[in-house]
């Protein structure tokens, strides 16, 4: 199967946005050198305010989010780990932060699967650094199985924030592809994820984009 050649669905995005604003708009992906610099509990504090910030205003979570820091002790990945349900409930408590028990209780459980990637591979950094862009739907497939509360879009605005080559399934992504004949809805079964994925791989072959740039310039082919 093959798709629209990338340089049409950039001649969209021109009729819709400026030049300056796509450029401006676009960001870009760090290197796996860039990303093995970040330490581990930068990976589950992001990973925690991204699933706070699902379903809740962004900056309120954000204004919120150094309480977060000091509560959960700065999300060093042992600390988090050990906190039994006891300890979860009385810290969900404290003034300042946001009292929900599934969000609150995904902490320890997402410390447990990044302690566990740590040992498997000698740091977090090193397991998301080694992703590469032909396995972009596996991997986010896989993330959803492993972590806690990191499937739909949580896990991509994660990892997209840490720096990792990330497309974003959001509704004007989804309209996109769905426009492109490439799936009707987020992508769910294997053969859904096969076809995307084969979607992505033409993409970054027609223009040399990344999966962040090609995510976002997809969105900005349908938005106005």
């Amino acid at each position: 199967m093959s798709f629209r050649h990338f340089s049409e669905i950039e001649q969209r995005v021109l009729s819709r946005h400026s030049a300056a604003s796509v450029k401006a708009r676009l960001t870009k992906p760090k290197s796996a050198a860039e990303l093995l610099q970040i330490p581990a509990p930068q990976w589950l504090s992001e990973a925690s305010r991204a699933v706070f910030q699902s379903g809740f205003r962004w900056q309120v979570v954000d204004d919120k989010w150094p309480r977060f820091e000091q509560v959960f002790g700065g999300f060093n990945l042992a600390y988090c780990r050990q906190l039994a349900d006891e300890q979860l409930e009385a810290m969900m408590k404290e003034e300042g932060l946001i009292k929900h028990w599934a969000k609150t209780r995904s902490i320890q459980t997402n410390a447990d699967y990044l302690a566990g990637l740590e040992a498997q591979h000698g740091s977090v950094a090193a397991f998301f650094a080694a992703w590469q862009p032909g396995d972009i739907c596996a991997n986010i497939a896989a993330l959803q199985k492993s972590g806690a509360r990191l499937g739909g879009k949580t896990g991509q605005v994660w990892l997209r924030r840490m720096g990792v080559d990330m497309p974003i399934y959001s509704n004007d992504v989804l309209a996109a592809l769905k426009l492109e004949g490439v799936t009707n809805s987020m992508p769910g079964s294997a053969k859904a994820r096969a076809t995307v994925q084969q979607a992505f791989d033409q993409w970054r072959s027609d223009s040399g984009r990344s999966l962040n740039e090609i995510s976002q310039l997809l969105a900005m082919s349908v938005s106005g």
